[in-house]
C-alpha cells in the first residue's frame, strides 16, 4: 500500500519535553496501520521506545492493555503526563527494549525505533538518540527483531516503521529467519528532514543514496517519478508470528 501521509490519520496534540521525539510522518503511517490491526479490548501491546507516547495513547483509545518503554526519562515522564492529561491508563517503564518486560508476552508489538543511518562509531547522545542508529541505521531494528518472536503470543504481529535508508529487505530477512511471516505492509514517501539533507554526500559515499535519491540497498524500491534526492521512502514492516 502506498498511502498518502497527508490523508493519514493524525496524533492528537502531545506535550514532548526537549529531546524527546516529537510525532511526524513516520508515527502517522504506523498509527495508520496500528489501527487496522483492529485492536480493543483485551488487546495487550507492547509499545518499544515510545517518546511521547503518541502509539500507546492511541491504543489505550481504543480500549487496549498498553505498555509503553523507553530508555530515556524524558520520554517515560513525556508518556506519564500524556496519559494523565489524556485520562488514559497505560504503564510506562524505563529500559532497554524489551528487557523492561523480561518474561512477557503481548498480541501487538509495535515501535517507531532510531533509523537514521549516522557516520561515526560513538554512540548517539542527547537527543540524537532519538533518531541516530549507527552507520546502517539498523543500531536498534536488528536487536527488534530478534526479541519480537519471543515477546509475541501465537497469532501475534510486530509492527515497526523505518527508513527504506536502513535495508527493508535485511529486515524481512531477518524476521523471515527467525519463524515471523514478514511483509512490507504500507509505504510512503516525504521530503528528506534537516538531518538527512546535512548528510546527502556521506549517504551517497557510502552507498546508502544513490545519485537518484533511491536507496541502493537490497528490497528498497521507488514509486514512479520519485527522483527527487531529497526524497525518503518510510515503509511499515508488518510480522506474524504463527
Amino acid at each position: 500500500m502506498t498511502p498518502d501521509t497527508a490523508a493519514l490519520v493524525r496524533p492528537r496534540p502531545l506535550m514532548t519535553l526537549p529531546g524527546v521525539y516529537a510525532p511526524q510522518d513516520d508515527t502517522r503511517l504506523l498509527l495508520h496501520a496500528l489501527y487496522r490491526e483492529g485492536i480493543g479490548p483485551g488487546t495487550e501491546l507492547l509499545d518499544l521506545g515510545t517518546g511521547s507516547g503518541a502509539l500507546a495513547l492511541g491504543a489505550a483509545r481504543r480500549g487496549a492493555r498498553v505498555t509503553a518503554v523507553d530508555i530515556a526519562w524524558r520520554a517515560v515522564l513525556t508518556t506519564w503526563l500524556n496519559a494523565r492529561l489524556a485520562g488514559l491508563r497505560l504503564r510506562v517503564r524505563r529500559g532497554d527494549l524489551a528487557t523492561a518486560v523480561h518474561g512477557r508476552t503481548f498480541d501487538l508489538l509495535v515501535s517507531n525505533p532510531p533509523y537514521v543511518p549516522a557516520p561515526g562509531r560513538r554512540p548517539p547522545r542527547g537527543a540524537a538518540r532519538a533518531w541516530d542508529a549507527g552507520l546502517d541505521g539498523r543500531l536498534h531494528i536488528d536487536r527488534i527483531c530478534d526479541l519480537a518472536p519471543a515477546a509475541l503470543r501465537p497469532g501475534g504481529v510486530l509492527l515497526m516503521v523505518h527508513s527504506g535508508l536502513c535495508g527493508t529487505g535485511d529486515t524481512l530477512s531477518r524476521l523471515s529467519r527467525s519463524g515471523l511471516r514478514a511483509e512490507v505492509s504500507d509505504r510512503a514517501h516525504i521530503p528528506f528532514g534537516p538531518v538527512l539533507r546535512s548528510r546527502l554526500p556521506w549517504l551517497r559515499s557510502n552507498g546508502l543514496l544513490n545519485m537518484t535519491g533511491d536507496s541502493s540497498m537490497p528490497g528498497n524500491s521507488s514509486m514512479p517519478g520519485d527522483s527527487s534526492p531529497h526524497t525518503e521512502e518510510l515503509v511499515i514492516i508488518r510480522a506474524e508470528r504463527p
